[in-house]
């Protein structure tokens, strides 16, 4: 292994059975701006393996290579937990950025970010999202995690989740503004409930979106919706809809209107004809970018995409482990109360089958933001 990886000296418990604890009703945090969490990441899975299986690979799709060695994993990979994580769990990261030209390589902040976590066995399907704002350490300073894709791709990226997070996730898919709303009308668009309070900032997000979008393959003005109900919305409208955040339950209510979307786009994906799968290919694959390879990656989940499920989604920092503030120059960012404590909890959440302990890196960076956040008094 690269001497970049950090070995933690404290060892990590053994894999056991353990029930899931029960936790306290959610808390509405108030001004963290969490970004477009629109992005989907089992929908985007689930395509991937029908059109790769439907064109041999052959969908323009931006491939990245990853050298292994360079990436960070806090305790020995013999390990006990990480030996079982990995053969009961697929961890993959998400990452949305705002690009809208096909550029998804670094030198843009990750407006999303979304760990996800598949049990092997049963196909139970865990999403958790990173707040974009929240204070990690990205490898050379304590900043807004989404500056890490900003100033070293996908593979800082997945860095400072594994540093921060006590992760092992080696492989990712990044996609932009366009590959949402592409997918959303390659599956034929989402049956979504309109609440009247919506109506509002769903069109003034179309309108902002599209006086600033420059992506060619627009053809004609966004369609206002007017009316409230179960309605089928297109890639502009659902992504606008993904973006609410100003009406009651705040972050709260934009995190379960996403997950309204994605378990409309995964229904749909399911059952698409090749005719559909041809669309995608041509539409939206041009848009991804991914180190996950055909022969080794996708195709032995193909078998097993029938059984996946979508059970739990989740925020991190959690709700009751959290806090929001002004630090200096940082700006306002979403601080981890504790960190050890969130990862802790982080991995009850992603791998609940699986007795974790923090690694000494963890304990150590949580220490370091306490100190940081006190700095400017919080």
């Amino acid at each position: 292994m690269a001497d970049s990886r950090q070995q933690g000296s404290r060892p990590q418990g053994t894999a056991r059975k353990r029930s899931k604890k029960k936790k306290g009703g959610n808390k509405l945090i108030r001004n963290v701006i969490i970004g477009v969490e629109a992005v989907v990441l089992i929908a985007v899975i689930v395509i991937l393996i029908f059109v790769f299986r439907a064109t041999g690979d052959k969908t323009g799709v931006q491939k990245y290579d990853l050298d292994p060695d360079k990436i960070v994993i806090n305790v020995q990979e013999d390990d006990p937990t990480v030996l079982e994580t990995r053969k009961g769990y697929t961890t993959l990261a998400l990452f949305g950025v705002d690009a809208r030209n096909g550029t998804l390589e670094k030198g843009t902040r990750t407006d999303t970010i979304i760990i996800c976590s598949i049990d092997n066995e049963t196909g139970e399907t865990r999403l958790c999202s990173v707040y974009r704002d929240t204070l990690l350490n990205i490898g050379d300073s304590y900043t807004k995690c989404n500056a890490a894709y900003a100033y070293g791709g996908p593979e800082k990226a997945i860095n400072m989740l594994n540093q921060n997070l006590d992760l092992y996730i080696t492989q990712f898919i990044t996609v932009g503004f366009d590959g949402v709303m592409k997918t959303v009308d390659a599956v034929g668009g989402v049956d979504i409930n309109i609440e009247q309070n919506e109506i509002k900032y769903l069109n003034d997000y179309q309108r902002s979106m599209y006086s600033t979008e420059t992506t060619p393959y627009i053809t004609e003005d966004f369609i206002p919706v007017t009316d409230t109900g179960l309605q089928t919305l297109n890639g502009w409208q659902a992504l606008a809809y993904c973006r609410i955040r100003y009406t009651a339950g705040n972050d709260f209510k934009r995190t379960e209107r996403q997950r309204n979307v994605l378990s409309q786009i995964v229904l749909k994906s399911k059952s698409m004809d090749p005719v559909k799968v041809t669309k995608i290919c041509n539409d939206v694959f041009p848009l991804l970018a991914t180190n996950m390879d055909l022969k080794d990656d996708i195709i032995p989940m193909a078998s097993e995409v029938g059984k996946y499920e979508i059970v739990a989604s989740a925020g991190f920092p959690f709700d009751d482990k959290i806090t929001t503030g002004l630090l200096g120059p940082k700006g306002d960012c979403v601080i981890p109360v504790d960190l050890e404590s969130n990862v802790q909890e982080l991995h009850e959440f992603l791998y609940p089958t699986i007795e974790y302990t923090p690694s000494e890196t963890v304990i150590n960076t949580s220490n370091a933001i306490k100190a940081e956040a006190a700095k400017y008094g919080k």
